[in-house]
């Protein structure tokens, strides 16, 4: 994994890995995510930094305790993305964890049961650990997607936010999600994907047995958002990664000027968001 991350990534500037990303088979795509965000897991120790994501800017914003209100802009996505199911007192699974605080919000905020958030990156998991581990209500595991290290219906809920892109196999891990979850449970998805590839997603959500309770294209909020976030992120990284990965992770931070920042704001690709039950 780690060599081919420096084949692919760490040694080529940060254009030439996505274009590498896009046009790789899946099974090899999937290799390369892992590395990066094993090396970013390695790079970026610091504990204030516990959210990847794009972050959603929100017309109905939740309030937050003074000790969240710096990462407003990140935890906006993970409420927008699971405000229209009831998590409390439910068994709570998240799929692609990263840093974990999505998953630390959640559960101490909308009082489930349980929430286990698993993640593909052993280093990110681990890290994970050491962070959160006062939360009584919340595991982290270290597990791959399309192949869940759990018994048929064990959660009410399952939630993903941007993270299947860097996934290999997408029927396998619907697939999986869809036998996981209990019937009449809610699975809350977000991500970015081009239009060809949602329309393809779409299908595979009915093909995998979801009913589709709502979807809704949220590229504008999202690119608000990273324009918010813009000044502070680009500081992060100047401050904490390596110069030789700085443009790389300018390039999967969605930093405007970037690759992927472009591609969203000129429609080349979208930012989706699904819920879905099991029948």
């Amino acid at each position: 994994m780690e060599g081919l991350g420096a084949k692919l990534g760490m040694g080529l500037p940060a254009r030439l890995f996505y274009i590498a990303l896009r046009i790789s088979p899946p099974n090899i795509r999937s290799r390369m995510w892992k590395s990066l965000y094993q090396r970013m897991a390695r790079s970026h120790k610091d504990p204030e930094f516990k959210f990847m994501n794009y972050g959603f800017k929100d017309n109905y914003p939740p309030t937050l305790s003074p000790e969240d209100e710096p990462n407003r802009i990140f935890i906006q996505l993970y409420h927008m993305n699971v405000r229209d199911t009831d998590l409390e007192g439910k068994e709570i699974l998240e799929i692609g964890s990263g840093r974990g605080g999505g998953a630390s919000w959640i559960s101490k905020t909308m009082n489930p049961k349980s929430l286990v958030a698993l993640d593909y990156s052993e280093k990110a998991v681990n890290r994970c650990i050491e962070w959160y581990s006062s939360q009584e209500n919340l595991i982290f595991l270290e597990g791959n997607a399309e192949n869940l290290p759990f018994e048929d219906e064990t959660f009410d809920v399952v939630y993903n936010v941007e993270s299947s892109h860097c996934y290999g196999n997408i029927p396998a891990f619907l697939d999986e999600t869809y036998r996981v979850l209990r019937k009449g449970g809610n699975f809350c998805w977000t991500d970015m994907r081009d239009q060809k590839t949602m329309d393809e997603m779409h299908e595979q959500f009915l093909h995998s047995g979801f009913s589709i309770e709502s979807r809704k294209e949220i590229t504008d909020n999202v690119l608000e958002a990273l324009s918010v976030i813009d000044t502070d992120r680009r500081e992060l990284i100047r401050n904490s990664a390596p110069p030789s990965l700085r443009k790389s992770f300018e390039t999967f931070g969605g930093v405007p000027g970037t690759p992927i920042f472009s591609a969203l704001e000129t429609g080349k690709i979208g930012y989706f968001r699904y819920l879905l039950s099991k029948p």
